[in-house]
């Protein structure tokens, strides 16, 4: 029995060490801020391949492809 739950938790953890992450999730942008958030194609961010942005009113337009590779800017609503 407790080789079975052993085998059976083996392969469970086989299995979710093989499946692809998620990429990364843009940060919430706080009330009365202005926020953009541009998704790059690698780590020397040089590429944008999408982008996030989200006005003082609640606004939001997005395009493109979300990566892991983000930069994130902020600006406070007058």
């Amino acid at each position: 029995m407790i080789r079975r739950t052993l085998a059976a938790a083996t392969v469970a953890a086989g299995i979710f060490a093989l499946l692809p992450g998620a990429p990364a999730q843009a940060r919430a942008c706080m009330i009365d801020w202005q926020c953009t958030t541009y998704y790059y194609s690698d780590s020397s961010r040089t590429t944008i391949v999408g982008a996030l942005y989200e006005d003082c009113d609640g606004y939001r337009a997005n395009w493109g492809t979300r990566t892991a590779h983000v930069s994130f800017t902020e600006v406070p609503c007058r």
